[in-house]
């Protein structure tokens, strides 16, 4: 006998702790196959949030191309998306490209109030900025 298999629910939780823990490799890998099940079987909203947590660790887990290639397809989709404009540009940054970086830095402040900090909001800031708009 088999156990059930997790939801997409319960495998995002479980993502997340890795994510929050600092295990950044192990919740890309997780996230990255949460992406790919979410279009056999689409969640109950858009993958948007979903996408931008593997952007993150893939940010955080120096995978900066494939970060950047996460980012920029969800900006293909939500161009007025702030926060994976800051993703983006700081991706962008961190490859050296700072000129590239430019203008998702700017878009990020214009639309998200992410202010030239140097660094990604952590998880408390999202929340306190999410709650002002």
């Amino acid at each position: 006998m088999t156990s059930p298999q997790p939801s997409m629910a319960e495998r995002y939780e479980r993502a997340r702790g890795l994510f929050e823990h600092g295990e950044y490799q192990a919740a890309a890998e997780a996230l990255s196959s949460l992406v790919d099940d979410s279009a056999l079987e689409p969640p109950l909203h858009g993958t948007t949030e979903l996408r931008l947590l593997l952007a993150r660790s893939y940010y955080h887990s120096a995978q900066l191309n494939r970060a950047e290639r996460v980012v920029r397809a969800i900006l293909a989709d939500v161009p007025d998306e702030a926060y994976a404009n800051l993703v983006l540009g700081r991706t962008l940054q961190r490859q050296g490209r700072h000129a590239e970086a430019r203008p998702h830095l700017a878009m990020a402040e214009l639309l998200g109030g992410y202010s030239g900090t140097g660094r990604l909001p952590s998880d408390d800031e999202d929340r306190r900025l999410g709650d002002d708009g």
